[in-house]
Parts: C-alpha cells; sequence; structure tokens
C-alpha cells in the first residue's frame, strides 16, 4: 500500500502514537507552533509526508474557528443568465485566481430558491463557518443580499449597489469608459451617436449612460430621447436595440453599446440592413471579451481589467478581515457605505471605427 493510500486511514492519533508524543503536541507541530522543539517538528513533520497525511479540515476549521474558504455568490434573477456571459465567466475564474493566491478556497453560493427567501446566504455562511462574500453583480434588490449585507459577515461586490457595516464595492471606472468612446467616436467626425444600455437597474449599466450622458452635454452633442435604448448584455438585445436605432428617421451615425454583446448585435442590424461597418455606422462596444477580436471588422471597445478587478475584490475583502471581527459574525448591523475599489478603463480602438469620409 502507497503512503497515499495509507493517508486515507491515518489521522492525528495515529501520528501520535508512532510519534511518541501526545496528540497536542502533534497538532502545535504541524501548525508551526513555537511549543515545539525544530527536532520534534521535524520529525513529525517527515512522518506525516511519509505516510501521506492529510488534515481533516472540518475538524480544523472547528478548532482554529477559521475556514480560510470565501463565499462567492453568483447572481441572481434577470442575470443569471451569466453562465452564458463570457465577461462574468472571465470575471470569476479572476477572483478564483486571486482568492487562490492568496491561499483561499472559493465555495460557491447559489441563488436562494423562490420558496425559502428568509436570508439562505447568511445559513451558508454559518454552516461553512466562511470568512467573507465575494458577491458578482446581484441586483440590488436582491432580498436575500440586502439581509447578508445588513449583517457583519465582511463582503465585497464587484458592480453591486449594496450597503452594510462590513462591505466595499469594487468596479471599473465605467463612467469614464464611456466618456472615452464617446470622445472617439466624436474625434472620428460623429456627431449622431446613439446608445444601448444594459438593464438600468445594474449599477455599470447607469454609470456607463451616465458617462455616455455627461460627454454628450460636454460635447454639445444632442441626445434625442429615440437614442437611448435599453438591452440586457445579450447580443439579441443589441441586435433588436439596432434595428429600431437604423430604423429611425434621422438615424445615428454610430453606436456605443454598455457591452460587447450588444454591440456585435448592433454590427448584426447593421449588416442585415445592408449598412457597412464602419463606413456606414461605427460600433464601440464595453468589456473586451475575446469575440470582440474575433468578429469582422474587430470591435473597438471599453476594455475592463479582469484580473485587476478579483484581486481589488480579494484585497478590499483581507482588509475587511483584518479590521477584525465582532463578537457575533452575524449580528445586524447600521448600513454604512465604505470606499468604493475603482479600476480603471482603457479604450481599446480596432475596425468597427475609424474617420468619417
Amino acid at each position: 500500500m502507497s503512503p497515499a493510500q495509507i493517508g486515507y486511514f491515518v489521522n492525528i492519533r495515529e501520528l501520535a502514537r508512532r510519534s511518541g508524543v501526545s496528540t497536542a503536541t502533534v497538532s502545535r507541530a504541524l501548525n508551526d507552533r513555537a511549543e515545539v522543539s525544530d527536532a520534534t517538528r521535524e520529525r513529525i513533520r517527515r512522518l506525516a509526508s511519509e505516510l501521506g497525511y492529510a488534515p481533516n479540515e472540518p475538524a480544523r476549521t472547528l478548532v482554529r474557528r477559521r475556514s480560510d474558504t470565501i463565499g462567492l455568490i453568483w447572481d441572481s434573477g434577470q442575470e443569471a443568465r451569466g453562465l452564458h456571459n463570457p465577461f462574468l465567466l472571465g470575471l470569476l475564474s479572476a477572483v478564483r485566481t486571486a482568492l487562490s493566491e492568496a491561499e483561499y478556497h472559493l465555495m460557491l453560493l447559489t441563488t436562494p430558491a423562490a420558496e425559502d427567501p428568509d436570508g439562505s446566504y447568511l445559513q451558508a455562511v454559518r454552516r461553512h463557518n466562511l470568512e467573507g462574500v465575494i458577491v458578482l453583480t446581484t441586483p440590488p434588490d436582491d432580498r436575500c443580499l440586502r439581509v447578508l449585507a445588513a449583517s457583519a459577515v465582511p463582503c465585497a461586490g464587484i458592480d453591486t449597489g449594496f450597503t452594510g457595516p462590513r462591505t466595499v464595492r469594487v468596479s471599473s471606472d465605467n463612467a469614464a469608459g464611456a466618456e472615452a468612446a464617446v470622445e472617439h467616436l466624436y474625434a472620428l467626425g460623429h456627431r449622431r451617436i446613439a446608445t444601448v444600455t444594459g438593464p438600468l437597474h445594474l449599477p455599470p449599466a447607469a454609470e456607463r449612460l451616465a458617462g455616455y450622458r455627461r460627454a454628450c452635454e460636454r460635447l454639445g452633442l444632442a441626445v434625442p430621447p429615440e437614442y437611448v435604448t435599453e438591452g440586457d448584455f445579450f447580443l439579441a438585445s443589441g441586435e433588436a436595440a439596432g434595428r429600431r436605432l437604423l430604423g429611425l428617421a434621422e438615424p445615428p451615425t454610430a453606436i456605443f453599446a454598455a457591452g460587447d454583446q450588444m454591440a456585435i448585435g448592433a454590427m448584426h442590424a447593421a449588416a442585415d440592413a445592408g449598412l457597412t461597418v464602419p463606413r456606414d455606422m461605427a460600433v464601440v462596444g464595453f468589456d473586451d471579451i475575446d469575440a470582440a477580436a474575433l468578429v469582422r471588422p474587430a470591435l473597438t471597445t471599453v476594455a475592463q481589467d479582469q484580473r485587476a478587478l478579483g484581486e481589488a475584490a480579494v484585497a478590499a475583502l483581507r482588509d475587511l478581515l483584518d479590521a477584525g471581527t465582532p463578537k457575533t459574525a452575524l449580528t445586524p448591523m447600521p448600513a454604512l457605505t465604505g470606499e468604493p475599489r475603482i479600476v480603471p478603463t482603457r479604450l481599446l480602438i480596432r475596425g468597427s471605427s475609424r474617420p468619417r469620409t
């Protein structure tokens, strides 16, 4: 039988018996406590390695009162389609990598069932003794999320609008990115610039619309109400919005879409109308998903730094953890708003936008 196979049957009591010491001494040696001599520590660790010993994580959690595990809440409601959203999948991977580099485990927390809406996230935090929670783009009206945020559980939300006593928001600079997109189109000679927004109850969509309006106002561009149309961040909504905009009596010459999938959908609408991008209409997106560089012409877009967002969320959560834990981790407390962590964006100019001729 190999050492790895033996390891399945070796517990801390067996290590103590074979080492001729107490279980307390074995525990101290494996946890690098100062009360154990270097020789004893090395002897116990060598034996544990030879036998393929692996610590009992649930037991360690009970003893240490720490799990080194962070919960991640995937989006709910309309954004439950996030599994089909390449940007959110990339962001999930970035968070997972940042947690791993910080030596934390990740536990995915699913959306509570409609028939069980009373604090299911808190139940999961309590049951698994989670250190904290990272929230990905969950709508701010999610009741279970509000209950969690009102507690003392450390929470870092990426592009979320919730607040609480130990919460912090992490976000790309959505407004500045939208402004850069409009300024780019203006510099190319476009004066009729429309936008396709995301769902406006979501903070990033609202902020990108605000940046679009701010840039248009500063540049003296008129924004007829029909130039602002709402999508859902997915391709079909961008295609439908593009058809509406191109059907106007005075259609735009450029479209800024608040998400790359919607921008690609608008490009499809232009092709269906017999228009050529960018000769007849320019298009700019937001996110820089892989498909943005693969479509033809390649999509000009505002790039978000997924890795930086993941690292900022983990760093923000660790700051909350370092600040200490109240005596009762789930005690409701008055809501406070922490300083947001803002990650810069950058404009990537590709073939879907070029000077007017």
